[in-house]
């Protein structure tokens, strides 16, 4: 059955309150990851509440579970709102931390105004990798190889139909029907929708000349909201291609794109060699740990459509047990359990241990006194 043209985000409940092991009282200093120590004795307490990235969602919904159930008096609500709709909360102040999959920019952070904070520094923590797929909808046809341009051509509406030569040049064999393409899109404020135009940015410039943006730019293509709503878009429209965190794109036909000559499907160990041959942006104070991923430089072998998507919360909270339980929960999510977790239900690619000192430096930032 088709879906409405907007679909709607599916919100995640709140989860049974449940209890942080003793020995993790000691470890929300020492940035460790078990939750399930020792859990008599914990001190964490209290109910956060936060909003923001639907690409975390299966992954959000496995890291609160295992937290909770080894903290019987914490609880973690976490709704799946889109990135953009969570910074607004942030700001708004409505939201003690939120997931994005980007970073605040600089011009962000020096506006300041984090109405969730008690002063105007934050932590902004790289927990979350994964491909973004590009999947399609298409009777017979479970992958396909494009490049940059083609899929920019697809999406900006240069390429039209499915037997496009453009398309059918780079699938020797494949019987591609004579059919429309529609491309489906982000309703809302998405950080996965940057992340896919600053790909065509980077990759295809001369095609694609809108700037990156978490917003789409054209009136091309069918809109939906959440990454649910583009998967349920794509799966229920023959004809359909669009752009996805992979943890919710399995069963659709899927792009393997080029990169140096090479078709590369999509893979977390793939997504991870592109973040790991990118820098940390520069000027950011060290509990501030953004990427700058530039896809026109991904290494051979590498996926070049990688989100890096961050748990942003603050140095200083009003309330010291908020503090301390939002320190204790973004720990367990840093942690090689936690990482674990996310790889296991969405098929993340976890972080290395060298990014996870940096992660575990940032968080202890965090204020809880």
């Amino acid at each position: 059955m088709k879906i409405s043209r907007i679909a709607r985000i599916s919100a995640i409940g709140a989860v049974a309150a449940l209890a942080l092991a003793g020995c993790a009282a000691n470890e929300a200093d020492a940035g460790s990851g078990d939750p399930t120590e020792g859990s008599t004795g914990s001190s964490i307490s209290g109910m956060v509440e936060a909003t923001g990235a639907s690409s975390q969602e299966a992954a959000q919904q496995a890291w609160v579970a295992a937290f909770q159930t080894a903290n019987p008096d914490a609880t973690v609500n976490y709704t799946s709102t889109g990135s953009g709709t969570g910074r607004e909360n942030f700001l708004a102040g409505s939201s003690n931390f939120i997931g994005s999959d980007r970073a605040f920019n600089a011009e962000e952070i020096a506006a300041g105004g984090f109405g969730s904070c008690a002063s105007d520094e934050i932590v902004e923590v790289p927990v979350y990798i994964s491909p973004v797929a590009v999947a399609f909808n298409l009777d017979g046809i479970d992958e396909l190889n494009l490049d940059g341009a083609t899929i920019a051509s697809i999406f900006s509406g240069a390429i039209t139909n499915w037997n496009d030569p453009a398309i059918a040049d780079q699938n020797d064999g494949v019987e591609l029907p004579d059919q429309a393409i529609v491309p489906v899109h982000r309703a809302d404020a998405s950080g996965t929708q940057e992340t896919f135009t600053s790909y065509l940015e980077a990759v295809a410039p001369d095609v694609w000349t809108d700037e990156a943006s978490d917003e789409w730019p054209l009136s091309t293509g069918e809109a939906a909201d959440g990454t649910s709503g583009v998967v349920n878009a794509i799966t229920n429209g023959v004809g359909y291609i669009g752009f996805a965190d992979a943890s919710q794109a399995s069963g659709l036909g899927q792009v393997a794109i080029e990169v140096e000559g090479e078709y590369v499907p999509y893979s977390a160990e793939a997504a991870s060699a592109l973040v790991a041959a990118s820098p940390l942006e520069d000027g950011r104070s060290d509990h501030d740990l953004a990427f700058a991923v530039d896809p026109a430089a991904a290494p051979a072998g590498s996926y070049p459509i990688a989100l890096v998507s961050y748990l942003i919360g603050c140095v200083e909270y009003e309330d010291a047990e908020i503090a301390s339980l939002v320190k204790a929960y973004f720990e367990y999510v840093a942690s090689p359990e936690g990482q674990d977790v996310a790889a296991e239900a969405a098929g993340s690619a976890p972080i290395s241990d060298d990014l996870r000192t940096k992660v575990t430096a940032a968080i202890d930032a965090i204020v809880t006194e």
